[in-house]
């Protein structure tokens, strides 16, 4: 009796500590400090979370090494780029460029769902059709119809193809939506949000992951609106090379990007991001990209994270640019409004 009950101990144990994401113990936080010489990390998340609940967060299939199955699919030259003279800005935000746009720096909360696909590029597509019509568009776009009725572009919350979200822009369009039961557009986010309350827990922690959500082909936030005549497009869809990358974004307004995640990110709080050496791979994550500047001569990117304002600088972080951190700079997606 007595071994059958230190079996089971050992067994319990054994899955307690599978479980356990461990990277978000105070020590292991420590340990990335002592390490990392351009950014600081701090707890964002309960260190109870369990590693697998994680990971489900990192919902981005859209890592890219550049072959020649997709290299044709890279942008490096438009027309439009011609208006810039040649001349990139040494820091660019673009929250300040286009100030009457109010999605741009908008931080979302994708809740307990790897939807991170889906408001990063619905997020950006929003904001560029602000760009496009001068501020005349400026709501958000609809993370739910994306996240839920494009089968073709993923698996809804266990992850998706942030090209395939803008492929399907162009062909089929995506309906106005705002945010968790906002009753903003046409069909707003139906996925609940994961802030902390006053005790400084997280609301979703412990909670199962949210279950993909029948596709809803109707306006059920503003019922004033029409569902087919909500829609609104791109022209194109496409990858972007590192070169032509800042030259889109002061063009036409921000873009999703894609990175790998690895064991220390989670705990970001400030600086420029680096993977620190003992790193470990999790997952591929999708953000959107609204900038960029230097800082101590290191060269970053300004990205919005869909893990609410509670997390990293107020929802936001810089990574590192021009070296390829963690596969960002060959991931990026995009795609060019129609407006009528």
């Amino acid at each position: 009796m007595a071994r059958v009950f230190m079996l089971l101990s050992v067994i319990f144990i054994s899955v307690y500590v599978t479980e356990q994401a461990y990277f978000l113990e105070e020590d292991y936080i420590n340990k990335i400090n002592e390490q990392a010489t351009t950014w600081k990390a701090g707890a964002n998340f309960d260190p109870k979370m369990a590693e697998e609940h994680f990971v489900k967060l990192l919902g981005s299939k859209g890592v890219q090494i550049p072959n020649e199955v997709n290299q044709k699919m890279y942008k490096t030259e438009d027309e439009s780029y011609d208006n810039l003279f040649g001349r990139i800005p040494k820091h660019f935000d673009a929250r300040k460029k286009w100030r009457r746009c109010s999605t741009i720096g908008k931080v979302r909360d994708q809740g307990n769902c790897g939807s991170c696909w889906a408001l990063a590029t619905s997020s950006a597509f929003a904001d560029r059709l602000c760009v496009a019509t001068n501020g005349d568009f400026n709501q958000l776009l609809s993370a739910e119809e994306l996240t839920f009725c494009c089968h073709t572009c993923g698996f809804g919350c266990h992850g998706g193809y942030p090209i395939r979200a803008w492929k399907r822009f162009k062909n089929h369009g995506l309906v106005t939506g705002g945010d968790y039961k906002s009753g903003e557009g046409c069909e707003p986010y139906r996925v609940p949000p994961c802030p902390y309350d006053e005790q400084g827990n997280n609301t979703c922690a412990g909670k199962p992951m949210e279950k993909n959500h029948r596709c809803t082909r109707t306006c059920y936030g503003d019922q004033e609106l029409d569902f087919d005549e909500d829609h609104r497009y791109t022209r194109d869809y496409y990858y972007l090379t590192y070169g032509s990358i800042q030259k889109d974004v002061m063009t036409y307004g921000p873009i999703e990007a894609s990175f790998d995640v690895y064991s220390d990110f989670p705990s970001y709080k400030s600086g420029i991001y680096e993977r620190t050496e003992n790193a470990t791979y999790l997952g591929g994550h999708a953000v959107k990209l609204i900038g960029w500047g230097e800082q101590y001569g290191i060269p970053y990117w300004l990205m919005v994270n869909s893990w609410n304002e509670d997390w990293g600088d107020n929802g936001l972080f810089k990574i590192r640019r021009g070296t390829n951190e963690c596969g960002v700079d060959n991931s990026t997606t995009a795609g060019v409004p129609v407006t009528y």
